[in-house]
């Protein structure tokens, strides 16, 4: 990023505290906040990108180191807010949305889902200390659930706005406190969120109102992971019209989907060019409402998209970051939140459909994804966690690691393993 010598001298009579007109001001002040966000500014930021252009971490053959360290991240995001939810990443750099480094606030979606991922840790680890952190997460989740039923979107401390995406994360988490403790206070909360579910709900299948402000509300083909969550809560809480909702939710996208199981519409902020992070939620979706509602189609429009992200897997694990409509690569870096929850697919599909082919590239995933995590820095907030993309600048989540990386990280992780029990929930 270059600068005219007349706009940094502008920029430091900023500082000094000079006088400017509110929107020069403002336009200098973002600039002056990308300065300090650039990576050259930050040692943090500098030593894991050198890091990654010399080698990568170091991958131990077993699971449960890796899984370890992912988890007491997690716990570290918990601890790192003032309330019971958690952090929704760590910034490495001034982060150009919330104004600072580090810890950045709670985050109702993503605590939502990471609720089913602690009980299962608590198992797995022997650790009964986490099932009171999942369950204070759940709880904070109700505390803070809208008079609508809705989740918010976004982290906390930003404008309150419904999300029926969020709504329908934080059901996952709720009915999982439910199915853990039997307590009435989650089947409430669970009830109301899905009544909301149902109400913004179009006539054709299609969730067009209350989508996240940060995503385009053409392009939100990903809620069929939220139609999943419908479809389980309308099972645990006997409700035939949360089920049939869902079920007009996932059949519709289906038809939308192209004959190489390429799925449209399917991106936060690029259709043509999706994510493989909303990808990955949209097959999700598809498989598990596939398999709650018993509609063997749905399961069969996952595979479909699967099996094409399938065959992008290089040999060392590495998958590009977003894809074309032929699924080829759309961009260099990878998204590592997506690798995961590919992770996740595909080990799913293998227990649904009975195939195990479906696990042939799920070693070389884990073992790529391994080689990203840092289980040795100084910092607590990189230590053991999950980052956007790698190299550690690609476009997506740059310069941060996420909680939500990191969690499907420790499900995939848990999953692989066939003793460790794993809510289908997580």
């Amino acid at each position: 990023m270059r600068y005219a010598p007349c706009e940094l001298i502008t920029v430091f009579e900023l500082i000094r505290g000079s006088v400017a007109p509110p929107r020069l001001q403002t336009s200098l002040e973002r600039r002056l906040r990308a300065i300090r966000a650039h990576p050259l500014l930050n040692p943090t930021a500098l030593a894991q990108g050198w890091r990654e252009w010399l080698r990568s971490y170091p991958v131990d053959p077993t699971h449960e180191p890796h899984l370890v360290a992912a988890i007491e991240w997690l716990v570290r995001a918990q601890d790192a807010t003032p309330d019971a939810g958690l952090s929704r990443g760590y910034s490495l750099v001034p982060h150009l949305h919330y104004g600072r480094q580090g810890w950045q606030p709670s985050y109702p979606e993503t605590t939502g889902y990471i609720i089913p991922t602690m009980y299962a840790a608590a198992r797995r680890l022997g650790r009964p200390e986490l099932v009171v952190r999942a369950e204070r997460a759940a709880r904070w989740e109700i505390e803070i659930q809208l008079p609508t039923g809705a989740v918010r979107g976004g982290a906390i401390g930003e404008r309150e706005s419904p999300a029926v995406f969020n709504t329908g994360q934080v059901l996952l988490g709720w009915l999982t406190a439910l199915d853990e403790t039997g307590q009435g206070s989650f089947a409430d909360a669970a009830r109301r969120a899905a009544r909301y579910l149902v109400a913004t709900l179009d006539p054709d299948g299609h969730w067009r109102s209350d989508n996240s402000r940060f995503a385009r509300a053409d392009a939100t083909l990903y809620n069929t992971r939220t139609a999943w969550a419908l479809a389980e809560a309308g099972f645990r809480l006997n409700d035939e019209g949360f089920i049939e909702a869902a079920a007009r939710n996932l059949r519709a996208a289906a038809e939308l989907q192209a004959p190489n199981g390429w799925l449209p519409h399917c991106c936060l902020t690029d259709p043509e060019q999706p994510l493989l992070h909303t990808l990955a939620y949209a097959i999700r979706g598809l498989l598990e409402g596939g398999r709650v509602l018993g509609d063997e189609g749905l399961v069969r429009a996952a595979e479909r998209a699967a099996r094409g992200l399938m065959a992008t897997v290089r040999a060392d694990g590495w998958m590009p970051g977003r894809y074309r409509r032929d699924w080829s690569p759309a961009v260099r870096w990878s998204c590592l939140t997506g690798q995961a929850q590919m992770a996740n697919n595909w080990i799913r599909l293998a227990h649904i459909t009975g195939d195990t082919k479906w696990l042939e590239p799920v070693p070389a995933v884990l073992r790529f994804l391994k080689r990203t995590q840092d289980r040795a820095s100084r910092h607590a907030g990189v230590r053991g966690g999950i980052k956007g993309s790698w190299p550690v600048g690609g476009a997506y989540g740059a310069y941060e690691v996420l909680s939500w990386a990191t969690k499907f990280f420790a499900d995939a992780l848990m999953r692989h393993e066939a003793a460790s029990p794993v809510s289908v929930l997580a």
